[in-house]
């Protein structure tokens, strides 16, 4: 049974499993603490990019010989298989250990519980689900994908305070302050894709892309790019976009037949054909497609309509809006077309998830309940 010194070291490894939340995809976020017999902290880590070291292999090195004996602490069950490392398990058993205590198991159904089974077969005590409910918060997209063959899909809004995205002649710049322009820059970067249609393409003519550094991700290295998908049935895109001269892959979904020929010499551009559904273009089938291409996170930046139909679909997950203090009037457009209501039993419910000031704006993060 878990103590307080298990919480207090679960806690830790989770603060460093977040570590990785710009740098780890496709992979999880993990973190790994592991004591001496004596309950001493002697080696942390975590997971930094795929295909470098574990976190239990970074922990380990640090402890050294101080492992033997002692408990090791990991946010997500540890691995069992030859990937790009090798497991983790075996590394743990080498070393000695005689606990572990893991926040939630793997939901990879090449470890689903057999990582666990592998350590108690070695006479390794286990101690599951601490502090679960944090890890999975860590780990949404990932578990997600390999529970439902889905990416975890939040659409980011920015409106006044009286739910409008543009004057009625097209003037959005800026409806918010230029901190919660640069949140969302940082939320791009915690993103493995960010999603748009046709129509935000030919009005904005967007990069899509990260604009911090590296320093202000915190992080070693370059900062890598979300992919973008862009949603062009009848691939209206320019091949002169200025997305797709811009460093990272974009992803184009079109219709089945539609000809791409002029943009098969532009470099990272891929064009996805997909067959329609009773003619209408399949976003249920665009999302597992993403999925299928290890994207755990979709965020979507797009318009009213775009934004509408994924979630008269139930294919949003969350609701990312930030707010800002400005009355913009009735002319102006609001945020997002869905079906009609005419019964209060039947509206889409929203669960607060965070609420805090960016700047002079408000940022509130919902979960959506169909």
């Amino acid at each position: 049974m878990a103590n307080q010194r298990d919480v207090e070291c679960m806690s830790l490894a989770l603060r460093l499993a977040k570590r990785g939340r710009y740098t780890t995809r496709p992979n999880p976020n993990v973190g790994c603490v592991i004591t001496n017999k004596y309950g001493d902290v002697v080696g942390t880590g975590y997971h930094a990019r795929a295909g470098d070291s574990h976190a239990e292999i970074h922990a380990l090195k640090e402890a050294g010989d101080q492992a033997n004996a002692g408990t090791a602490y990991v946010t997500l069950e540890p691995c069992c298989h030859q990937g790009k490392t090798g497991p983790c398990t075996q590394a743990l058993i080498d070393a000695n250990i005689s606990n572990v205590v893991v926040a939630m198991q793997d939901p990879n159904p090449l470890v689903a519980g057999k990582g666990i089974q592998v350590l108690q077969r070695h006479g390794i005590h286990v101690t599951d689900n601490l502090l679960g409910e944090q890890a999975k918060l860590l780990n949404r997209g990932f578990i997600k994908r390999m529970s439902q063959g889905m990416p975890w899909v939040s659409v980011k809004t920015a409106t006044s305070m009286d739910g409008r995205t543009c004057l009625n002649n097209g003037q959005s710049k800026w409806i918010t302050s230029e901190h919660a322009r640069h949140d969302v820059q940082m939320l791009r970067a915690s993103s493995d894709s960010i999603l748009t249609g046709i129509g935000t393409v030919l009005a904005d003519d967007p990069l899509l892309n990260v604009r911090v550094s590296s320093k202000q991700l915190g992080i070693e290295g370059n900062v890598i790019q979300p992919y973008r998908v862009i949603i062009d049935p009848d691939l209206k895109i320019s091949s002169k976009a200025k997305l797709l001269h811009t460093e990272g892959i974009t992803l184009i979904f079109v219709k089945q037949g539609v000809s791409s020929n002029e943009f098969n010499e532009i470099e990272n551009c891929e064009i996805i054909d997909l067959p329609d559904e009773d003619g209408k273009f399949n976003l249920k089938l665009m999302l597992e497609k993403l999925s299928a291409l290890e994207i755990n996170s979709v965020m979507v930046e797009a318009g009213s309509s775009l934004v509408g139909e994924l979630i008269n679909s139930k294919l949003v997950d969350e609701l990312i809006h930030y707010m800002s203090p400005k009355l913009m009037g009735n002319s102006s457009n609001g945020m997002l077309d869905i079906d009609e209501i005419t019964q209060m039993d039947n509206c889409i419910s929203l669960e607060y998830s965070d609420i805090r000031k960016i700047g002079n704006d408000l940022r509130i993060t919902s979960l959506i309940t169909y």
